[in-house]
């Protein structure tokens, strides 16, 4: 395989194919671009990572007064790792819980397969969760195996496409009332619930989160795009939930 082009890892998983490649862009300097793909979907690219970077910035800003401890924060969705870098570079983060459905992306992490991997793995607040983030946000037991129950912070969430296009048909539930409800039940007071979304601002999903968030938002990115010479542009949702 050419130098410009190299498949570091394949696995078969149950939602599909999980493909890790590198490839040299010699229009941008011989930079090296690392791109995730997962069956069909194309999940994301070192190239373009600002809107994930904001997802953690947004998120955190939003719970104001940093406590005396610090916070305790969720990431679902590990991926390059970009929203839980971008959450540890914070020093107001305590702790850092990263969920995710596929062990080989952990893998990547540990190992140093991918460049922020070494960051996440050598932190000592960040801890990696394997298991089914929809899943655990709909148990009462939430996200931590060794404290059921315990409450968070704010939780990123980064893994589906947005709200109506989603990487699992049985992912669709938790972006209705009742499932953003049961994850506001593993946030404190006061608490932060923030969404990176690859579509426009989505008035009915604004509706479903104001039904559970007292106070919720939608903030458009845009970021510079080379392959297209132009700006593309994603959508943070930030939702706070009641500090009553």
């Amino acid at each position: 395989m050419s130098r410009a082009f190299e498949e570091l890892d394949y696995r078969q998983t149950p939602l599909g194919d999980l493909i890790l490649r590198r490839r040299r862009m010699a229009s941008l300097g011989d930079l090296d671009v690392f791109e995730v793909k997962l069956g069909d979907d194309f999940l994301m690219s070192s190239l373009f990572h600002a809107v994930e970077e904001a997802l953690a910035t947004l998120g955190l800003a939003a719970l104001g007064k940093q406590p005396a401890g610090g916070w305790d924060v969720v990431v679902g969705g590990l991926g390059l790792g970009y929203t839980a870098a971008a959450a540890l570079d914070h020093p107001g983060v305590r702790s850092l819980a990263i969920v995710e459905a596929l062990g080989p992306v952990i893998e990547w992490h540990r190992t140093g397969l991918v460049p922020l991997g070494p960051k996440l793995t050598g932190d000592p607040r960040c801890r990696y969760v394997h298991g089914d983030f929809f899943g655990l946000a709909q148990s009462s037991e939430g996200f931590d195996s060794d404290a059921p129950g315990r409450r968070f912070d704010a939780v990123l969430l980064d893994i589906d496409h947005s709200p109506r296009s989603v990487l699992s048909p049985s992912n669709a539930a938790f972006y209705a009332p009742a499932g953003l409800r049961a994850l506001a039940d593993h946030l404190h007071v006061g608490g932060v619930f923030a969404l990176w979304s690859d579509d426009p601002p989505d008035e009915p999903f604004l509706d479903a989160l104001g039904a559970v968030y007292p106070d919720c938002e939608s903030h458009v990115i845009r970021f510079p795009n080379p392959l297209l010479e132009c700006d593309s542009a994603s959508t943070v949702y930030v939702a706070r939930k009641s500090s009553e």
